[in-house]
């Protein structure tokens, strides 16, 4: 199975984050209320924004290294 690619300059949904990351959309919106994924959310709308380049950067925060 191929891994999808989180491209820096594009904008995602909640729901589109949480299945690129491959967690529910409660553990996303845990790692947004805790500081760990950036959002934009523009004034006067609801909805949340995810750009790209914030899930790489919190990838590489979060990253652990797998021994063989």
């Amino acid at each position: 199975m191929e891994k999808p690619v989180v491209h820096p300059n594009a904008i995602y949904s909640r729901e589109e984050a949480a299945a690129l990351l491959g967690i529910s959309l409660s553990t996303l919106k845990r790692l947004i209320a805790s500081g760990q994924l950036r959002v934009s959310r523009p004034n006067g709308v609801r909805r949340v924004f995810i750009r790209g380049s914030d899930i790489l950067q919190m990838l590489d925060r979060t990253a652990v290294e797998v021994r063989e």
